[in-house]
């Protein structure tokens, strides 16, 4: 098959090409994003791969079938950003990468809220300027804590048994409990008595409209004075005029994001010498018990190793006889 790769980086072309050795298909490796102007790029292929901020609405979903294209291969796990009725009106099949590594996210979500705990970034940038005094510094105990996580997929579970490993109390919500977050420790709440109860509040579920700004006004309220709040899933599960708000009033203690709700104008590009113009993210990045890291939560040669095989794998079933029946049931969307 032709592929139109969106959003390229070296590391995707590296491990795509790796992936696509044998299956042979004719990647074209594009570094633009997937918008209304950039679609015409993928004329004369027959499937594009897309990333988490390329969009994929209906106007861009329609240029791309003109253009011949049959296939939308996602090389993320969510699918939000993508308009399924358009997709299905216009005949075009759209599969995702679904558990390529919920250890990687896990585990940096583990590692956002041990920096954020021990002020380690904070720390780092003193020592490096021959500051060693501690005031400012102090954590707490994780063992013993209580930590909230709020959805139990697959990378939900992985967290809880980090948690569970530090001798933190876990609770749980989420609409289908899953027996393996029971198993590694968990206790299955509602959302609002995990708010009211826990030290540590993580996030770990798809965005849906339901979810949209699932952490908002209301939400922030019935958490505890100074709780550390984590999200390395989907940016508008938080509403983050909400979250500022929080910040300053010192409900929220300490926020580590992963995702940004107005990321796709920032995340995956070098802006070092631009001034942002997002008012928003600015003034996130004022306070000094935030941490924020680009969307990288998923970045391990392990889980890129995982997304090139699915894509290609799923690519390679299509490509055969241009039918979704032979693509693995999680990863067909549509």
């Amino acid at each position: 098959m032709r592929v139109a790769v969106f959003s390229t980086k070296p590391y995707d072309s590296r491990f795509l090409s790796e992936a696509n050795h044998e299956a042979g298909h004719e990647l074209t490796f594009l570094e633009p994003r997937l918008t209304p102007d950039t679609a015409s790029l993928a004329v004369g292929c027959d499937a594009v791969c897309a990333f988490v901020n390329d969009d994929l609405g209906a106007p861009v979903l329609e240029r791309l079938a003109t253009a011949g294209v049959r296939m939308v291969a996602l090389r993320s796990a969510g699918y939000n950003h993508v308009d399924l009725g358009a997709a299905r009106r216009l005949g075009l099949a759209v599969t995702r990468v679904p558990g390529y590594s919920p250890y990687a996210v896990a585990e940096h979500c583990a590692g956002l809220v041990l920096a954020l705990n021990r002020r380690i970034h904070r720390a780092y940038n003193r020592v490096r300027e021959h500051n060693f005094a501690l005031n400012g510094l102090l954590g707490f105990d994780l063992h013993g804590r209580t930590v909230g996580v709020v959805g139990t997929g697959k990378i939900g579970v992985c967290f809880i048994r980090i948690m569970a490993g530090f001798g933190c109390r876990v609770l749980a919500t989420d609409p289908y409990p899953a027996r393996e977050a029971i198993e590694a420790g968990a206790t299955y709440v509602p959302l609002e008595t995990l708010l009211a109860e826990s030290d540590v509040v993580t996030l770990h579920c798809p965005l849906t409209p339901e979810t949209h700004h699932l952490i908002d006004e209301s939400r922030i309220a019935m958490m505890r004075e100074g709780v550390m709040l984590i999200n390395t899933s989907r940016g508008a599960l938080v509403d983050t005029a909400a979250v500022i708000r929080g910040l300053m009033s010192g409900r929220i203690g300490h926020l580590g994001l992963d995702v940004y709700e107005e990321e796709a104008a920032l995340f995956f590009e070098d802006l070092s010498d631009q001034v942002l113009s997002d008012d928003l993210f600015t003034r996130l990045v004022s306070f000094p018990n935030v941490l924020i890291t680009g969307h990288q939560a998923f970045f391990t040669e392990d889980a890129l190793r995982n997304i090139a095989a699915s894509t290609i794998g799923s690519l390679t079933a299509y490509g055969r006889d241009g039918s979704t029946a032979g693509i693995a049931p999680d990863a067909l969307v549509h």
